[in-house]
């Protein structure tokens, strides 16, 4: 059994349940140990770096710090805690100055050498992918996917979790689980979801322009490993068709919400339940064995 450092941040506490939920129970069920990193902190990706990029760095780091002397690399669901807590474990492992500055904030050592890894790369490299067709028990044969990185698994390019102009390893784990994953334009394009607190009408015009990209290649819903992308595609979904009479109507899945229906987790068991697009439907027309039509 393979163990892990495990760093739920802010947001899977609060907006992004369903990702915590489902990642969890994944891991569990897969034989994946997750030790939730003790009194752990804010990383400081939502506003942290504006104010001062020390800080920023601090704060992620002192969570890595404390995995470190764990002897754990780190699993994070969430994008922007993933990109901030492996720029701070950068940081610290090639830049001697803001390693210095990063123990002097912390008040104890800090060398990087802990991993900061997506739950996207944690899955990757645990999954044996031959023995996966005996763990399936709802093969998602039939349904159509489009997967969806957005911009924090994939750029900058030196944070990326995957290949940072065309990444694939949640195609690789949906294609596994009998699901057609559909080739898209919008696949690493951002969503604006960074600015639905300041420019609202900008974050709803990037939405749909993602939207109707999935919409166009045939998809019957949209993937992603992000909890800011799946936010915004899914709660500002209704107003973005509202604002630009558009019919589509595509439920937005967490990746791991997928594989977990795949491997019999039950699908209110991981919140999926608790969309703003109905989701149930699509999980439960599967889990009773129907499949796509």
């Amino acid at each position: 059994m393979k163990k892990y450092a495990y760093y739920p941040g802010c947001t899977l506490g609060s907006t992004g349940v369903e990702y915590g939920l489902s990642a969890m129970a994944v891991c569990e069920k897969l034989g994946i140990e997750m030790w939730e990193i003790p009194d752990y902190n804010c990383c400081g990706s939502s506003s942290a770096h504006l104010v001062n990029p020390y800080l920023a760095l601090g704060l992620a780091a002192r969570n890595m710090a404390i995995a470190e002397e764990a002897g754990l690399d780190v699993a994070i669901p969430c994008a922007a805690c993933y990109s901030h807590s492996k720029a701070a474990q950068i940081a610290a492992k090639e830049d001697e100055k803001k390693r210095a500055a990063i123990e002097e904030m912390l008040g104890r050592e800090y060398k990087g050498e802990s991993r900061a890894l997506s739950i996207l790369e944690v899955l990757d490299e645990c999954l044996n992918y031959d023995e996966l067709q005996a763990q399936i028990v709802h093969p998602l044969k039939g349904l159509k996917v489009v997967t969806y990185y957005g911009c924090l698994l994939s750029r900058p390019q030196e944070l990326a979790c995957d290949d940072a102009e065309d990444p694939v390893m949640m195609d690789k784990i949906l294609t596994a689980l009998g699901a057609e994953v559909l080739p898209w334009s919008a696949k690493t394009e951002c969503c604006g979801a960074s600015h639905t607190a300041s420019e609202p009408s900008i974050g709803v015009k990037m939405t749909d322009k993602i939207l109707l990209a999935a919409q166009k290649s045939g998809a019957d819903c949209i993937a992603t490993a992000c909890p800011m992308c799946m936010g915004n595609l899914d709660m500002r979904q209704e107003e973005a068709k509202k604002k630009y009479n558009h019919d589509y109507n595509l439920p937005i899945y967490y990746f791991t919400e997928l594989l977990g229906l795949a491997l019999g987790i039950a699908p209110k068991k991981m919140g999926s339940d608790r969309h703003f697009v109905p989701a149930m439907e699509i999980l439960e027309k599967y889990e009773k064995g129907g499949g796509a039509e």
